[in-house]
């Protein structure tokens, strides 16, 4: 191997320098797969869709619970250079019907774990041409595994890049894909992840990355690929226990990992005797990303884990990102950390600078090369101009340039890591013929930092009670993933609306999150 290969960032240079080292590792079943097996199972992979006449710039799409083949499968469409999508195990047919749709997936990709949702979306799915099912039949889909064993392991020619394009939740309508330019470049390029990841976090070749969510979202899947790029044994939990995560890091000499808030709740609620019987010296960096983390909850995690807690803010889009490690976040309480991809702006509604302090529009100037898939409209409201873009979020900068979130803008949820858009709960509600009127909005929750609440005016205010209240989740649950409906229903006798039919949601959500010091 010359120099410019060991140079290179992907599971093929450790194919060669590190064969036997795992690569992957399932929590609770114990399977692995080296790094030698990783790699000839992307190029089997690679040359499957290869053979089926997609490559560069084609799409593929697979739902899938955690388990040890989704990783070596988007490494697969990766090393074909493709865009890839990873769709939520938790998704009803209807939802995952349009993702794969949307997306123009020509190949499709699911397990029996999904095979009573999938068994409905053939038919609205026509630009899929292959599918397959990995780890069991499914009607109507090839059997992955056999189709893979029939190619072969040796690299196809000339690799570049391929690129993820996942959904990401919004304001109205359907979530919308995050589709980047795919990088144009040969395979194996350094990117942001892998950067990070050796200049803060202390990744290294032979480190051990811990993944406790579920692959599908964004930061599980770049950050496991990423630790893969620089030679990291990935150990991934099919499903988070609070316990389990602690024996995993015990077990596994877990170095480095990525959470969400509400994983710090559940484990900070074990008994003080079960923490106590763990041993985590290993773990030199705990991430955490993808929701607010409660001042307290962040305190106490520092206090019993040490100072290796790092947090970032940023979203699919990348187009920007911000950072901070625990001694700043000390110095600065609930702070998402200072720029270190792109600059922060706080802009006004007339896109002006406000003064230090002050809440405005959180911004980032620098790439904004991302757009939203089939929605040039979504695109050009997330834009200020072609250098400065937006996820949607309100903060302010303190006078050290640290940035502090404090709301949303687009009323999105957040609720334990998992984005939730409330206009689609809102569009089936409103459907309920007992539903005069209704809004969705996240409000306080202890565990998941915000959970799913509907305020409804009901068309007979004498029906309002607990009966109609549970037959409204219900309903939402018929049409929508659990996750995305209300947890709980209050009556209204009237919601507070403009004469023009515009809905005060801000005035709703200040009464719930009356007390706190953000309203997120």
């Amino acid at each position: 191997m010359d120099d410019a290969e060991e140079s290179l960032q992907y599971p093929g240079r450790w194919a060669v320098e590190a064969p036997s080292r795992v690569a992957i590792v399932m929590a609770e079943s114990g399977q692995t797969l080296t790094f030698a097996e990783l790699d000839a199972e992307a190029n089997r992979i690679s040359r499957l869709l290869r053979g089926l006449g997609i490559g560069p710039g084609d799409h593929v799409a697979f739902c899938l619970e955690n388990r040890i083949e989704f990783l070596a499968l988007a490494w697969g469409a990766h090393y074909a250079g493709c865009y890839y999508t990873a769709i939520s195990s938790r998704l009803t047919a209807d939802e995952i019907a349009y993702i794969v749709d949307d997306c123009g997936a020509r190949a499709f990709v699911t397990s029996p774990y999904k095979a009573d949702d999938v068994a409905e979306i053939t038919a609205a799915t026509p630009t899929v041409e292959a599918r397959f099912s990995i780890g069991g039949p499914i009607q109507d889909h090839a059997c992955f595994e056999d189709a893979v064993a029939a190619q072969a392991a040796e690299p196809l020619p000339d690799r570049t890049e391929g690129q993820d394009m996942l959904y990401s939740s919004g304001t109205t309508g359907r979530p919308k894909g995050v589709k980047s330019p795919l990088p144009g470049v040969a395979l194996g390029q350094a990117n942001s992840i892998t950067m990070m990841a050796e200049a803060l976090f202390g990744a290294t070749p032979g480190s051990v990355y811990l993944s406790p969510a579920p692959l599908y979202h964004a930061a599980p899947l770049r950050f496991c690929l990423g630790a893969h790029r620089l030679g990291c044994t990935v150990v991934v939990m099919e499903r988070f226990d609070a316990e389990g995560a602690l024996a995993a890091i015990q077990k596994h000499g877990v170095t480095w990992s990525q959470w969400v808030p509400t994983m710090f709740v559940r484990m900070l609620k074990l008994s003080d005797e079960v923490r106590a019987a763990y041993d985590l010296s290993t773990l030199g960096s705990a991430i955490h990303a993808a929701a607010p983390c409660p001042v307290d909850v962040k305190r106490r995690m520092i206090e019993w884990w040490g100072p290796v807690l790092h947090e970032y803010y940023a979203g699919t889009e990348g187009n920007g990102l911000t950072y901070t490690n625990s001694v700043d976040w000390l110095a600065h309480p609930g702070t998402v950390g200072k720029a270190l991809l792109g600059e922060v702006l706080i802009l006004d509604d007339d896109g002006q600078e406000v003064p230090v302090g002050q809440e405005g529009g959180v911004y980032f100037r620098g790439n904004s090369d991302f757009e939203y898939h089939n929605d040039p409209e979504k695109t050009a409201e997330a834009k200020l101009r072609p250098d400065t873009s937006t996820l949607g979020d309100v903060g302010r900068l303190d006078e050290d340039g640290y940035l502090f979130l404090t709301d949303r803008k687009a009323y999105m949820i957040i609720s334990g890591g998992v984005n939730i858009y409330p206009q689609e709960a809102e569009n089936i509600l409103t459907m309920h013929p007992a539903v005069f009127d209704v809004a969705v909005i996240g409000v306080p929750n202890d565990d998941f930092g915000e959970e799913v609440k509907a305020v409804v005016q009901a068309v007979d205010p004498a029906a309002a009670g607990p009966e109609l209240a549970a037959e409204l989740v219900a309903f939402c649950r018929s049409q929508l993933a659990d996750v995305k409906c209300p947890r709980s229903v209050d009556f209204r006798d009237e919601l507070p609306r403009h004469p023009t039919g515009k809905l005060y949601k801000r005035l709703l959500k200040d009464e719930y999150w009356a007390g706190h010091q953000s309203r997120i």
